[in-house]
């Protein structure tokens, strides 16, 4: 295992410059996935309807991340990015006024949710593989840890933020500054500079041939398809988790707006220390061996979570989801993003796009369903048990992936 400075990645200027954006433009989505959760459970106080506003937000990655990943591979990914994040800013612009003008109802909500989750299922496979074209493959593993730790301190930050603006001064605040902040990732990839030999895209104008090769190359690697089930199990079964939050602020743990936040802010909190220890600890060997570990421990501190009525104990719980989750994800990601041939790049991180949040709306669906019959703790708990014996039966059926 090699220690190397967690900040290497930042010394590439375009890589710094996304990163800085990023971590701005993610705080804000934070602050609307809290305040959106929120306004569901207020207008329906119903778990059914936020497991189907988690449904409307993922389900658009399941369906058309692939072609998502086509594109990434065809056209420079700067510019997609910069048209997404424009149309992200829109849409959060629309969700603000109907809020603030009192016209606002849940399938407005929904239906915002699914227009946004369709403009992310083809910003992040392009979000995904531009990486390798900041900082080249000597700094990768390094890259995408800070990456998450980017993505988790928002997750730690904004839901905080969030829980104080609606206990203060209103949800539609809340959508309003996420809409400015993306703004911070906006200048940046308008200000990031690339070689043409950097920018590395497809020059065949046959998408039908261009999913086929994503798809053989796949499925031709057995690693690489064992490590997407197992991502797609951590999905579908673990993930979920998210949506349910608000009912044990409000109901459960009875803790309110404010303990939403906290709740979030906890989670984010282990995935941002999970991601700085990633970044710390370099291209380490083995590393099938820590996806593996951080599958299990991710799952186990799930269930004991769902069962929890003790507000500390789901405070660490959280935590410990946040830490093993990041490495199981990041450690995955890793190991795919330096096999795959740059080329394929694209598409083959769109299918651990599928994976990884494409499972989600399914399993949001069905935990939602499921908690409308039995409870939200009983659909979680036995969730959870799914998702631990899924990850224990990948690893039992396909031991090779531990001498990753």
């Amino acid at each position: 295992m090699n220690s190397v400075n967690p900040l290497e990645s930042l010394r590439h200027r375009n890589f710094r410059m996304f990163w800085f954006g990023q971590l701005i433009s993610l705080t804000g989505t934070w602050m609307h996935q809290a305040a959106q959760g929120w306004l569901v459970f207020q207008l329906t106080e119903s778990p059914f309807f936020l497991g189907l506003a988690g449904t409307a937000a993922s389900s658009p990655i399941l369906l058309f991340t692939l072609a998502g990943g086509v594109m990434a591979d065809r056209h420079p990914k700067r510019y997609i990015l910069l048209s997404a994040h424009i149309l992200l800013m829109i849409l959060a612009l629309i969700l603000t006024v109907l809020v603030v003008t009192d016209t606002v109802n849940v399938w407005f909500v929904l239906a915002l949710a699914f227009m946004i989750g369709t403009v992310h299922a083809f910003e992040i496979p392009a979000r995904q593989s531009i990486i390798i074209e900041m900082v080249g493959k000597e700094s990768l593993l390094n890259a995408i840890a800070l990456n998450s730790s980017a993505f988790h301190a928002a997750r730690m930050i904004g839901p905080a933020i969030a829980g104080f603006i609606i206990g203060s001064i209103g949800l539609g605040y809340c959508f309003f500054l996420n809409s400015l902040s993306f703004l911070a990732i906006i200048t940046a990839l308008l200000k990031m500079r690339f070689k043409p030999e950097d920018e590395k895209h497809s020059s065949s104008h046959d998408i039908k041939k261009s999913f086929r090769e994503g798809l053989k190359y796949i499925f031709h690697n057995p690693d690489v398809y064992t490590i997407l089930i197992a991502v797609g199990i951590i999905s579908f079964f673990g993930f979920p988790y998210i949506s349910f939050l608000p009912v044990y602020a409000e109901v459960i743990l009875k803790v309110g707006a404010t303990g939403l936040g906290m709740l979030m802010g906890c989670a984010g909190a282990g995935a941002f220390t999970g991601a700085i220890m990633l970044a710390a600890r370099g291209d380490a060997s083995r590393k099938g061996m820590i996806m593996a570990a951080a599958g299990v421990t991710y799952a186990s501190s799930l269930l004991i979570f769902a069962q929890s009525t003790s507000l500390w104990l789901s405070y660490g719980m959280l935590y410990l989801v946040g830490v093993s989750g990041v490495n199981m994800i990041a450690t995955a990601n890793s190991i795919i993003q330096l096999s795959v041939p740059d080329a394929l790049r694209g598409r083959v991180m769109s299918s651990f796009t599928a994976m990884f949040l494409g499972m989600a709306p399914l399993g949001n669906f069905t935990v939602g369903t499921l908690a409308h019959y039995t409870g939200t703790q009983n659909a979680l708990a036995a969730a959870a048990g799914f998702c631990l014996l899924g990850t224990i039966s990948v690893i039992c059926i396909k031991p090779s992936i531990l001498k990753l």
